[in-house]
């Protein structure tokens, strides 16, 4: 069994949330280690397809990240996300995540579980957990779009049929929003929860207050993916900086403290979801 699963099935049990963020910026990592570190809880460091893009490639965030993520005091995981590019699944698994989300969702049903499959065979020979995504829904959203909704039987079929260790459902958030004004299905998380043995994911997490936070982990959710929120956090911070003092020409000036007011925010969440 991976440690991955390990510690998505413990937090499960316990009905927990695991708090699951993601490393845009290496002080990401390093605030997210900070927290968890703090408040004595497991943590998710997430780095994403659009992420290695961005960098031009995966290999040295993924070493940057997974080497704060062995050197934390508390359990930290390294997850890579929103993959849909199976080349680039094979290279985090050499790069040494813990666990990878492929993102099949836009497929047709067949490709998907087929796709999927093949990937969770691939990563269980490395002793890597899998997250995967059912649905078939248009618009930029895909199957996380507003309305949205994962059917509990065919979420049933789709785990069985794939073998993956957590599925991420679409219950009423989206992705990228800016205000927490979102509201979560908790009845069909709770549906979900009971149909799966899996633990389930909620992507969009930024949108939701703390209250529909804490409600989406007592209906069953376990792993809660958040970050626009946190990035919000960030360049706030950023800008407060510079707005103070426009002749400041040393990063470390601005995005440290931004970093720090990441690492208490992170906290607070960790905080949050682990006591619902």
């Amino acid at each position: 069994m991976s440690r991955a699963r390990d510690v998505l099935l413990e937090a499960r049990r316990e009905g927990r949330g695991l708090g699951a963020f993601n490393v845009v910026l290496l002080e990401h990592a390093e605030a997210f280690v900070a927290a968890a570190e703090a408040v004595r809880l497991p943590v998710v460091l997430q780095v994403s397809q659009n992420c290695v893009r961005y960098h031009g490639g995966a290999a040295p965030l993924l070493a940057a990240t997974r080497a704060l993520a062995d050197a934390c005091e508390v359990p930290a995981l390294v997850h890579l996300d929103h993959a849909d590019d199976v080349d680039l699944v094979r290279a985090a698994v050499a790069a040494g995540v813990d666990s990878v989300m492929y993102d099949g969702s836009v497929l047709p049903y067949g490709d998907n579980v087929r796709t999927t499959r093949e990937v969770v065979d691939h990563c269980h020979a490395h002793d890597v957990a899998v997250e995967a995504e059912l649905g078939e829904v248009g618009g930029k959203d895909g199957v996380h779009a507003p309305g949205a909704r994962t059917d509990p039987a065919e979420a049933t079929a789709f785990v069985a049929a794939t073998g993956v260790d957590a599925l991420a459902v679409a219950v009423g958030t989206s992705h990228a929003m800016t205000e927490r004004v979102a509201s979560v299905d908790t009845e069909l998380v709770a549906a979900l929860a009971a149909a799966l043995e899996v633990p389930l994911v909620l992507h969009g997490s930024s949108g939701l207050s703390d209250d529909e936070l804490r409600g989406a982990v007592r209906a069953g959710m376990t792993k809660v993916n958040i970050s626009t929120h946190l990035n919000g956090v960030f360049t706030a911070e950023v800008r407060a900086r510079l707005d103070a003092a426009p002749a400041l020409v040393d990063p470390r000036r601005y995005v440290g403290p931004a970093r720090d007011a990441v690492a208490t925010e992170t906290g607070r969440l960790l905080r949050l979801l682990a006591s619902p």
